[in-house]
């Protein structure tokens, strides 16, 4: 089943709370949730305080992406602020420490999930695929909204779909990063079921059909 998931960060944060039931209104599955340190990425974002905002206004599902370094110092606090879903990124730590990242993510009761940067091949999420319950492929750089999608990043997609099938066919495979409909259905091609849409869902003038588009 094809998945839309509205990253909040195109969002009115003056009026989130609105923001958070139009999402659910119009048909969307989960709802996405930047956390940028300024170190990982060169940007910032929200944290705990707004996670636990949204959490107690919404019953979305929050898809929580980390794009922090060394996230295992931070994954229970997150899971404990309300995510459903915790993402973070093979490259901000040791494989050690990612793998325990994971698992303290599990054990909080969230589903766990690891994501690729453009320029990381598709077999360093070899290590994780078994602890994971979804697989982000960003398709832009991280760290900013309207970036333009990254079409080469497809094959990656399809490889990590062939592991997925191999390893552990319920795990989901997302992808964020400049989508739209039309770019959707190319990721789709290539075997993503999850599509983060920022700008191209909060500016559209249907967004009950927009997300109509993404579930076919």
């Amino acid at each position: 089943m094809n998945k839309l998931s509205p990253s909040i960060l195109s969002a009115d944060f003056a009026n989130l709370e609105r923001d958070m039931k139009l999402l659910k209104d119009t048909g969307a599955d989960y709802a996405h949730v930047d956390v940028m340190d300024g170190i990982f990425v060169p940007n910032m974002s929200i944290g705990f305080c707004v996670i636990e905002a949204i959490r107690k206004v919404s019953d979305m599902v929050l898809d929580v992406h980390l794009m922090i370094d060394r996230p295992v110092r931070y994954v229970e606090r997150f899971c404990d602020a309300g995510a459903d879903i915790l993402t973070i990124h093979v490259e901000a730590d040791t494989e050690e420490n990612t793998l325990e990242a994971l698992r303290k993510i599990r054990a909080k009761g969230v589903k766990a999930a690891i994501s690729v940067k453009p320029k990381t091949p598709a077999e360093a999420v070899l290590p994780y695929i078994d602890l994971c319950d979804l697989i982000l492929v960003m398709t832009v750089e991280p760290g900013f909204g309207g970036q333009s999608f990254m079409a080469d990043m497809m094959p990656k997609v399809a490889k990590i779909r062939e592991y997925i099938n191999e390893r552990k066919p319920e795990c989901e495979l997302e992808v964020d990063g400049g989508v739209n409909v039309e770019t959707a259905e190319v990721c789709k091609q290539a075997g993503a079921n999850v599509f983060v849409a920022g700008s191209a869902y909060f500016k559209a003038a249907d967004k009950a059909a927009f997300a109509a588009s993404i579930h076919k």
